[in-house]
C-alpha cells in the first residue's frame, strides 16, 4: 500500500530534526555507558550504532529525496560511516515505496502543460520502478512508440540543500563523522553538486546524448533514446529498451559462456568510462542495468554522471600499477595525490598496504578465470574494518574518487550476482598502459 511521503520543506525539516535529536541523545547515552563499562565498550557501541542506524534508515526511506540518495551513497562507501550504518542503509538500494498516482499525474500535467490523455495514448498507473528522487511509469505515445516516463517527486529539488544540512547535523551530533571538518565540507559539497545535477533532468538528457556518443563503437551497449517533446527539467521520457534484471539471469536462458561474455562487456564499459572517457556512470546499482540473451548490456539512469579530472585518473592508474607491483612507497604517494592519504602523517606500515592489496587484486591475480559468483572479497573487507580505526588519522574519504569507488563496488556486486567466470588481468593491463 502506498503512503504519501513528507514533501513539504517544513515537514521534512521537522521529521529530520526529530531523528537528529533522538540520535544525538542516544549517542550521549552510549558515551556515558561506555565510560562506565569500559570492558564492554565495543559491544555497547555496536548495539547503539545498530539502533541509531536502523532509525536513520527508516527516516530516510520514508522521506525519499536528497537524504535517501545520500544514504544510498553512504551504504556503498566503506569509509564514510561506521559499518553498522552502511549495513542498515543498504536497504535504501531496494525499490522505494511508490508515490500515490494522483500526485504523479498532477506533476506530469503541471510540468508538460497538457492533460495526461493528450500527452499519452496510454499511461500505466502502477510504477515500473520507484527510487529516491523519482518514479518511472510505462506509457505509449500517440504514434505507438512504447516509452518509460521518469517523474521527479514534487518538492524534492527545493528541499535538497536544507535536507543535506540537517542530515550532516544528524551525523555530526551522532558522533558518526570521523574526519576533519574541511573534509566533511568537501564531501558534502561533492554530493550536493552531484545531487543538483541529478535533480535536473535536462542535465540527464545531455548525459544520455553524451554516453550514446561515447559508446557508439559498442553495438552491444544499448542506452535509451530521449523523447524530447515529452521531457523537461522534471520529466524525462525515453524510448522503452527492455532487458532482464540480474535476478532473471537463469541457466535455462543464459549459458555460462553468455554470462562470461556479459561480464567482459561490463568490465570493458566500466574501464572505458574510467580510463578512456574520464566520465563515469556514477549510480551502478542492479536496477540501472539490464541484459539480453544475445549478450547485450542495457544501461539506464544517467542522472549521476561524474566527469573526472585527468590528473585524478592518472593518479588512480598509477596507484593501481604501484599496488600490482607491490611498490608501497609509490602507492603511498599516489594515495596522497588522490586525497585518500593525509599528507604530513608518517609513512603507513607497508604490511597494512600489502594486506589490502592482496585482498583487492584477487580477481586480477593471474590468467585463470576468476569465479565472481564465489567471491568473498566483501566479507574479507568487512573482517578487516577494525584495522581501519588504527589508521583513522592517516586516511580520509577521497572526495574526488568517491564515485569511482562507488562504480567499482557496484560492478563487483553485479559480476558476483551474475556468476561471471572471467580473467581480467590482461584487459586491466591494457587499460593501465593506455595513456601511461
Amino acid at each position: 500500500m502506498s503512503h504519501k511521503p513528507t514533501t513539504t520543506r517544513a515537514g521534512r525539516f521537522f521529521k529530520l530534526a526529530g531523528t537528529t535529536a533522538s540520535i544525538a541523545g542516544q549517542y550521549a547515552s552510549q558515551k556515558a555507558r561506555r565510560a562506565i563499562n569500559r570492558g564492554n565498550a565495543d559491544s555497547i557501541r555496536t548495539d547503539s550504532y545498530t539502533r541509531m542506524a536502523n532509525q536513520l534508515a527508516d527516516t530516510l526511506g520514508e522521506m525519499k529525496g536528497a537524504v535517501m540518495k545520500v544514504g544510498q551513497i553512504a551504504s556503498q562507501t566503506q569509509d564514510f560511516l561506521p559499518p553498522e550504518f552502511s549495513r542498515a542503509l543498504e536497504r535504501l538500494q531496494k525499490d522505494a515505496p511508490p508515490m500515490p498516482f494522483e500526485m504523479i499525474r498532477r506533476q506530469v500535467e503541471t510540468q508538460l502543460g497538457q492533460k495526461l490523455p493528450d500527452l499519452f495514448a496510454w499511461f500505466q498507473e502502477m510504477p515500473y520502478a520507484s527510487a529516491s528522487i523519482g518514479q518511472v511509469h510505462r506509457a505509449r505515445l500517440h504514434d505507438g512508440t512504447e516509452v518509460i516516463v521518469k517523474v521527479q517527486y514534487p518538492g524534492v529539488d527545493e528541499s535538497c540543500d536544507s535536507d543535506l544540512k540537517q542530515l550532516r547535523l544528524t551525523l555530526r551530533l551522532g558522533g558518526l563523522l570521523k574526519m576533519p571538518e574541511a573534509t566533511v565540507d568537501q564531501l558534502f559539497e561533492e554530493i550536493r553538486v552531484r545531487l543538483k545535477e541529478e535533480l535536473d533532468y535536462e542535465n540527464e538528457a545531455n548525459n544520455l546524448r553524451l554516453f550514446r556518443e561515447l559508446h557508439q563503437d559498442h553495438p552491444w551497449v544499448v542506452i535509451p533514446a530521449l523523447v524530447e517533446t515529452h521531457s523537461n527539467h522534471r520529466i524525462l521520457t525515453l524510448e522503452l529498451e527492455e532487458g532482464d534484471h540480474v535476478s532473471q539471469i537463469t541457466p535455462d536462458r543464459y549459458s555460462q559462456d553468455t554470462i562470461n561474455l556479459i561480464g567482459h562487456r561490463i568490465f570493458t564499459t566500466m574501464a572505458d568510462q574510467l580510463f578512456r572517457f574520464e566520465c563515469i556512470h556514477g549510480d551502478p546499482h542492479a536496477g540501472n542495468f539490464a541484459f539480453r540473451p544475445d549478450g547485450t548490456l542495457v544501461i539506464y539512469d544517467f542522472g549521476c554522471v561524474k566527469k573526472l579530472k585527468p590528473e585524478i585518473v592518472t593518479a588512480y592508474r598509477n596507484a593501481i600499477v604501484s599496488a600490482l607491483n607491490e611498490d608501497y612507497q609509490a602507492l603511498d604517494r599516489y594515495l596522497i595525490d588522490l586525497g585518500a592519504r593525509i599528507e604530513g602523517q608518517p609513512a603507513v606500515d607497508e604490511a597494512y598496504y600489502a594486506m589490502w592489496r592482496d585482498m583487492l587484486i584477487t580477481p586480477f591475480r593471474g590468467d585463470a578465470p576468476y569465479d565472481f559468483g564465489a567471491a568473498d572479497i566483501h566479507q574479507q573487507v568487512a573482517a578487516q574494518t577494525k584495522t581501519v580505526f588504527e589508521y583513522l588519522d592517516y586516511f580520509q574519504p577521497p572526495v574526488e574518487t568517491i564515485f569511482i569507488d562507488r562504480m567499482i563496488a557496484g560492478h563487483y556486486w553485479m559480476l558476483k550476482r551474475l556468476g561471471v567466470q572471467a580473467a581480467f588481468r590482461g584487459d586491466l593491463e591494457g587499460y593501465l598502459e593506455f595513456g601511461g
